[in-house]
């Protein structure tokens, strides 16, 4: 728990790619976070994600999440803003709001699935290292 309690408590990742790394913060804010992902010539916020946990519509027993979705027109973030949201969302059992603006000029199709992995890498990287805070504060 922080001293202060107007200070946020801020968590940084990133993913292992050298040429595509993709960056993630989050930041607690109450129950809730906030992360903000970026990477690239020309980080930006391209897309923006809002998810709230629930019990699975498959089984009720599991937690899943819902999430609503802005995107700016010509962004290609709002697939990754959903799945990491909806990742957060349900694995903390919290409100997650995510935002991203990830850009390479000609990027090819190699790279945006090393952009993808990445994604997915820092997705697993803050379930961990959040998880954790939030066991150590219950």
């Amino acid at each position: 728990m922080q001293d202060n309690p107007n200070e946020l408590e801020k968590y940084s990742v990133r993913s292992s790619d050298v040429i595509y790394t993709v960056f993630a913060d989050a930041v607690k804010i109450g129950n809730d976070y906030l992360v903000y992902l970026w990477g690239g010539e020309a980080p930006h916020i391209g897309a923006v994600a809002a998810a709230q946990p629930r019990p699975s519509l498959v089984d009720p027993a599991q937690t899943s999440a819902s999430s609503s979705v802005l995107t700016y027109v010509g962004h290609k973030e709002d697939v990754v803003v959903k799945q990491v949201a909806e990742e957060l969302s349900s694995a903390l059992n919290e409100n997650v709001v995510v935002t991203a603006g990830i850009h390479w000029d000609n990027i090819e199709k190699a790279g945006i699935d090393k952009v993808v992995t990445g994604c997915r890498e820092v997705t697993e990287a803050l379930i961990e290292v959040l998880g954790k805070h939030n066991e150590e504060t219950k």
